[in-house]
């Protein structure tokens, strides 16, 4: 089957045809005749014998034959003998050819040819050749403008007498720029027919996205089966496009979906994915004996959609929905999916007009803890009215204003069983500012702000002092001012020459010591006020003092060295916090992002540690660790690192783990990595990756994938393993899973729903490509 380029450059040839043709060979336009030519005149009968050569005004494209017959009257051309057509990009050769300079309309005889596929596709399929297609048919007529008849003919991307795979029809109509449906068609590999449709449509748009099925992928898995997932796209128009997805689990069931994206504007687009998915009861051995799971009807949505209104207003929406967290975790072969326990919806209507600001939010976030025991929280709705800090006058002092109200949900599940705590809370919050930034190596930040918070809801505290309590109808009202002043320096800062340093030409040490002084003032009732967000465990009546110091060096990297002639290669800071009253240690999300809950009261947090060595673009190392003074050990510790050598390969790794003062026995402990390389011309390649829990010994997940792309043709394979100790309730305690998928040259494989091959959803296919 002729490409996109193929078919234009085949137009471009009959038209090139169809130049006037004079009596005398020398009056011939684009006729350039060589020294064996030789003519034959019979009325109105021409002949030219020998080397007949044609070419455009621009000398690109040439036309050859060996005999050129044309009658004057019935205006027929007709070409024999080793008619060679030639441009650039495109050779054709042909046995006979028959047009008519009237109709332009005409006829290939036993037409072969190759053309140049482009820059857009992969060539790393061609190895060291250039991305060509062959395409042949027994006859090739041009029956209307833009349209083609090809009979017996054939299309492949494999340059070689025994192409890896080749798409034969017995008939096919094509409309350039438009499309081709091809009828009786039949994938060929090594010559061997793979599979046969009766009716194929075959895009051709010129602009990169087509309507058309994908090519399938195929997998295995423990709890799945063997598996084949299919789908089809359609390039609706330039700015929407929708992709159906069915895969079939021979041990679990059918599932369809379906994925619609679109771009309306600047500003405005929106991509929605449904997924359906009808299990069937299915019978497991394992280590836990044999199980058997029901049938059931599960289904996910997902959507991100933003859209600019009249007004100034601005909408936006993102949901990730789904209704069995244990399918979602048994079936999705990404590892953000699998792993992912919470479900969300969100919606927000926002606008601006000079220094105001509303917005309105609906969002909901639920998290599981098993398939029955859950949590929900969020705003339904989130009101606020916010302006924006103005100077006043002339004077160095500013204002702002913020206001909310929202309806707090919360609601928690066990079981049958359910608590609702949910409640309204309305707060005000005006602030001045005054700020002091006169000297580069010393500013001053100082504000006052005044905080007023009603609950519709208190609580009964408990009587053994823990968080929380009982809700009741009884309306509260908190208050309180918050004095605050930021300190940044004095800076200290020293530059050297290195004239001989391979690295940088010059190094800048700099070090930046930070203050912070807050003072909250007291309110009463601290007991009583619901807890369900960050900003309602501020604790009053205490003064809070942080106090750190940065040290940051940079270097001003040699020419060519570097994309960023300044780098900052090495920052290291250090910072803690000192509480007028211990209890309020307790509460300061900040020192104690982690695991702050159980921690006995104390003047001091921890002492907080964090570094960051970047040497250049490709390789990093980043840290954070809290050391408690009082336990005299590390209570957290994250540290993640990339290297990249070159272009063919890539290493990423990180490990943390962070101890629970109610439990220290049973820390959190992860390390995780991953590798990919690729061989230059990406011919060759893979990844690596796994997450191990160190305290449970147990490797959550680990993914293998591998490529190989041979001339015209590749092969991509996938193996996970995944564990799921998080979820008792799970009939089997471990999968393991294989995919396969094949490429064509210029043609492509996609991704299915499910995330084989680390995707999300398909990218790019056999007949359709998806990219916007």
């Amino acid at each position: 089957m002729p490409s996109i380029p193929t078919l234009r450059v085949l137009a471009l040839l009959l038209v090139l045809a169809a130049l006037p043709v004079a009596a005398h060979a020398q009056q011939v336009p684009g006729f350039k005749l060589s020294r064996q030519l030789k003519i034959e005149i019979d009325g109105s009968k021409f002949r030219f014998l020998g080397e007949v050569e044609m070419t455009d005004d621009a000398g690109k494209q040439k036309f050859f034959a060996d005999r050129v017959d044309y009658d004057t009257e019935t205006r027929l051309m007709v070409a024999t003998g080793n008619v060679v057509y030639t441009s650039p990009q495109t050779r054709i050769a042909a046995e006979r050819l028959e047009f008519n300079l009237d109709t332009k309309v005409g006829t290939f005889h036993n037409a072969t040819g190759s053309t140049y596929l482009g820059d857009k596709v992969d060539k790393s399929f061609f190895g060291t050749q250039e991305p060509d297609a062959l395409f042949y048919g027994e006859v090739i007529e041009k029956v209307g403008p833009k349209r083609y008849k090809i009979t017996r003919g054939g299309f492949t991307s494999c340059v070689q007498p025994t192409p890896r795979w080749e798409l034969v029809s017995s008939t096919s109509l094509v409309e350039l720029d438009e499309y081709a449906i091809m009828k009786n068609t039949v994938l060929k590999v090594k010559g061997v027919p793979m599979f046969y449709l009766p009716v194929m449509y075959y895009p051709i748009q010129g602009d990169d996205r087509a309507t058309g099925f994908l090519l399938p992928t195929y997998g295995s898995s423990v709890i799945r089966g063997p598996s084949v997932s299919n789908a089809f796209f359609w390039a609706i128009n330039r700015s929407q496009d929708a992709t159906i997805y069915h895969d079939w689990f021979t041990k679990r069931g059918q599932g369809v979906g379906g994925e619609y994206r679109y771009v309306a504007g600047r500003g405005s687009q929106g991509n929605v994915t449904t997924y359906y998915l009808k299990e069937k009861e299915a019978t497991y051995t394992s280590s836990l004996g044999s199980v058997t799971t029901p049938a059931a009807t599960n289904y996910e949505i997902r959507a991100n959609v933003a859209q600019v209104l009249p007004l100034g207003l601005r909408a936006r929406g993102n949901v990730d929905y789904f209704s069995s967290v244990v399918t979602r975790a048994t079936f999705n072969q990404n590892p953000y999916d699998w792993s992912s326990r919470t479900r969300s919806v969100r919606g927000n209507i926002s606008g601006n007009w000079g220094r105001q600001s509303v917005s309105a939010t609906y969002d909901t976030t639920e998290l599981f803890y098993s398939d029955t025991n859950s949590s929900l929280q969020g705003g339904t709705p989130r009101l606020s009215y916010s302006l924006a800090q103005s100077r006043i006058g002339k004077t160095p002092i500013y204002y702002s204003f913020n206001s909310e109200h929202v309806s707090i949900a919360r609601i928690d599940k066990d079981g049958d069983r359910e608590l609702d705590s949910s409640l309204n809370r309305f707060d005000v919050n005006p602030t001045i500012r005054v700020p002091f930034n006169k000297l580069p190596y010393l500013t001053f930040n100082s504000s006052i702000s005044y905080h007023y918070t009603r609950y519709d809801k208190s609580y009964v505290p408990q009587a053994n002092g823990r968080l929380g309590g009982i809700p009741e109808d009884a309306p509260l009202t908190r208050s309180y001012w918050d004095l605050r002043t930021d300190i940044v320096g004095p800076k200290f800062s020293r530059v050297w020459d290195t004239p001989n340093n391979g690295y940088g030409e010059k190094y800048k040490h700099t070090i930046e010591p930070t203050f912070t002084v807050q003072r909250l003032t007291a309110f009463d009732n601290y007991d009583r006020i619901p807890k369900l967000e960050g900003y309602d465990f501020t604790y009053g009546g205490t003064t809070r003092i942080a106090y750190g110091i940065v040290n940051r060096f940079t270097a001003k990297r040699r020419s060519g060295a570097s994309t960023a002639r300044t780098r900052d290669f090495l920052t290291v800071g250090l910072t803690q916090s000192y509480y007028s009253d211990p209890q309020a240690s307790l509460y300061d999300f900040g020192a104690f992002p982690l695991n702050f809950f159980g921690r006995a009261p104390s003047n001091f947090s921890p002492i907080n540690l964090g570094a960051a060595f970047a040497p250049s673009e490709k390789t990093s190392i980043t840290t954070r660790l809290d050391w408690d003074d009082r336990a005299g050990e590390f209570q957290s510790i994250r540290i993640n690192g990339t290297y990249a050598l070159s272009q063919w390969l890539d290493v990423n790794g990180g490990w943390s783990q962070r101890k629970f003062s109610f439990d220290p026995t049973r820390p959190d402990n992860f390390f995780n990595a991953s590798t990919s390389f690729r061989t230059r011309g990406n011919r060759l390649g893979g990844t690596y990756s796994f997450y191990y829990d160190i305290g449970r010994s147990v490797m959550l997940d680990q993914r293998i994938v591998g490529y190989y792309n041979a001339q015209c043709c590749g092969i991509v394979v996938e193996y996970q393993q995944y564990n799921f100790p998080q979820f008792s309730t799970f009939s089997v305690p471990q999968d393991r899973r294989f995919n396969i998928g094949f490429t064509l040259a210029g043609l492509g494989t996609f991704s299915n729903f499910l995330g084989a091959f680390g995707g999300n959803t398909g990218t790019s296919g056999s007949f359709g490509n998806r990219s916007f």
